[in-house]
């Protein structure tokens, strides 16, 4: 991996659940790192870890100022920032929209403008929607199922014309569903496992969307953070599209069972409704991450699972 020492990273969305664990690296790795976050979902507790190691700028995507003035000298943009939902698109496509398609085209111009060398993005799984192939390679058709998935898939297109058009350097990583320490299970739209171990913890039934049956491929937010330092560099990634993923895929019930064993919850699952826009089955294809990138995941889902609980347990001493 490319040494960071002298270098300056921006991380938009750094105050988020992957955001400031890739901030946190970055610091480690010897960066100069700079967040910019409007905190709409983000939290100041998510950065205390890099503390006064980091500078903050509060702003949101589409204030072309703000941008401006964090990118100013920045040599890696990593592009976290938006509103990770597939139910809240649903409910609100026109908003989502304006944050995670408009927004990601204004930082695109303002990097070109700037002279920002690259751009990384997380792009989403969600692109490919339901289409029955598994695994999932990139070459396989996009078929989005919600307004999440269609302005994810938008973004890319913009990242690969800003790329072969201006010569932006930009990479696109399809995040599948990404799992640990610090992600919230507070929203109406928040990520399964955070619902799921704090359900447990708290002896509460835990909701399941649909029969459980169906299939996610999870992989832990450190070695995501470990793919976008990778995506920073590598020379072949330039204009692609690239999972992120474990490589395997395990049913929803399995999990929660996973889960209630690691918390010795007695408490079994309760099941409502399917959610719009959710897909049925989900699995990553990573021949390409590991070609392009050098990358493999690392933390396998039981140990992933056993550091999340760790931290819902006692998050003051795991941030």
């Amino acid at each position: 991996m490319t040494a960071w020492p002298g270098r300056t990273a921006l991380v938009t969305g750094g105050a988020g659940f992957i955001g400031s664990h890739l901030v946190d690296r970055l610091v480690d790795e010897g960066a100069r790192v700079r967040v910019l976050d409007d905190f709409s979902t983000g939290s100041e507790s998510n950065l205390a870890r890099s503390g006064e190691a980091i500078q903050v700028h509060r702003g949101d995507l589409r204030d072309g100022e703000a941008v401006r003035e964090a990118l100013n000298g920045c040599d890696v943009v990593f592009h976290l920032a938006a509103i990770p939902s597939v139910p809240r698109s649903v409910d609100d496509p026109e908003t989502t929209h304006a944050v995670n398609v408009t927004g990601t085209l204004a930082l695109l111009e303002a990097c070109r403008e700037v002279g920002v060398r690259r751009l990384v993005m997380a792009a989403s799984c969600a692109a490919y929607g339901n289409e029955p192939t598994l695994p999932k390679s990139e070459t396989l058709p996009p078929h989005p199922e919600s307004p999440y998935a269609c302005q994810k898939l938008m973004c890319e297109e913009y990242c690969r014309l800003y790329a072969s058009l201006y010569g932006l350097e930009t990479v696109s990583l399809r995040f599948f569903n990404v799992f640990g320490p610090r992600q919230s299970p507070e929203s109406d739209y928040a990520a399964a496992i955070p619902r799921f171990v704090t359900s447990c913890l708290e002896e509460r039934p835990i909701t399941i969307f649909g029969d459980g049956e169906q299939t996610r491929d999870f992989v832990y937010v450190e070695d995501v953070a470990t793919a976008c330092l990778l995506a920073a560099d590598a020379e072949a990634a330039v204009g692609q599209v690239i999972n992120i993923a474990g490589g395997k895929r395990i049913s929803v019930n399995d999990i929660v069972a996973i889960v209630r064993r690691l918390t010795d919850c007695k408490v079994g699952p309760s099941y409502l409704e399917v959610r719009d826009g959710d897909v049925r089955h989900s699995e990553a294809n990573v021949a390409k991450a590991c070609d392009l990138l050098k990358f493999v995941s690392q933390v396998d889902l039981e140990s992933g699972l056993e550091r999340t609980i760790a931290h819902f347990r006692s998050p003051e001493e795991l941030t």
